[in-house]
């Protein structure tokens, strides 16, 4: 599975793409975009953590059993590594400098690649115990981070070590820019999982894959968070919540493993899906306009360029 890197050919789908569950999926203009599913890659054992790099037009996203980071060029469609080992890493996301976020499952930590490419530790331990597995991260507009730790990667080798949880429990965590200090944001998780602020900064939404469900935490100026409430549940039989993207109508798309990616209104109603051959596990906007959503999915990295436009970063 370590073969194939360079130029990728592309598959389509060409029907069957958009099934809407409710009318405001049409009205709502959500599936006047391709027709067809593009196939950019699809050489990966389990690929996760899409992250869209503007201003090099490149995607980048972790292959996670095979130890890799992988780099798709959007103006020529290769594929290269950008770093191997990598830790195990699954989520990735940038701060407002620019830098690359990646929760690394296989060494417990999170961290963040400097312009100069070297790295940076920036959360291993929380109370003097290591973390768990940290899955994925996300940076408000002034600094602050909030990661989520299950303990997926040290329950097998297959996406890290396997090893004892230290901490006994799956948690959402506050790092501190100003002082490093790991704090715990919020508990009460089976798997947290994915991680999302509202566009306005407002909101953060988490998935559980383990309940099967998303909570919406009020976010508060120091950074702590509200109690929290259920914004989503899965519907019955309908997959297993994974990541977590807004677009710019405030309607949040949800990676749903076998049931494909969901779409909910912000009033919480599931309106509409669209069809992946395969399991679901990331989703990300990008592309020069936004309206580009890549796809990672068991082995493959795909795209649909959209008839929405993902919401934009303060």
């Amino acid at each position: 599975m370590l073969t194939g890197l360079g130029k990728v050919a592309r598959v389509t789908r060409v029907n069957g793409i958009y099934e809407t569950l409710d009318d405001r999926f049409r009205t709502g203009r959500c599936t006047l975009g391709d027709v067809r599913l593009e196939r950019l890659y699809d050489d990966c054992r389990w690929a996760e953590g899409p992250l869209y790099l503007p201003a090099w037009r490149q995607l980048i996203w972790s292959d996670i059993p095979n130890d890799r980071l992988l780099r798709w060029d959007e103006t020529t469609g290769t594929v290269g590594v950008f770093r191997t080992p990598a830790g195990h890493s699954n989520g990735n996301t940038v701060d407002r400098q620019g830098r690359l976020v990646s929760c690394e499952q296989g060494n417990r930590r999170v961290t963040r690649t400097e312009h100069d490419g070297r790295v940076t530790v920036l959360a291993d331990r929380y109370d003097g115990k290591r973390l768990n597995s940290p899955n994925d991260a996300v940076v408000r507009s002034d600094g602050m981070l909030w990661f989520s730790d299950p303990d997926f990667g040290i329950l097998s080798d297959y996406e890290g070590h396997r090893a004892e949880s230290e901490i006994g429990a799956c948690n959402v965590y506050r790092l501190d820019p100003a002082t490093g200090s790991v704090t715990l944001a919020a508990d009460g998780f089976r798997g947290p999982n994915g991680l999302v602020l509202s566009p306005d900064e407002r909101q953060l939404y988490v998935s559980d894959t383990r309940l099967n469900q998303v909570r919406v935490f009020d976010v508060h100026e120091n950074g702590t968070l509200g109690e929290g409430k259920v914004f989503a549940e899965c519907r019955p039989g309908g997959g297993v919540f994974d990541n977590i993207r807004f677009d710019d109508e405030g309607r949040l798309w949800v990676a749903a493993c076998d049931d494909g990616v969901h779409c909910y209104d912000p009033d919480g109603t599931l309106i509409g899906r669209l069809l992946i051959p395969e399991t679901v596990s990331n989703i990300a906007f990008g592309g020069p306009k936004n309206n580009r959503m890549f796809i990672t999915a068991t082995t493959s990295l795909y795209s649909l360029v959209m008839s929405v436009t993902g919401a934009a970063r303060l």
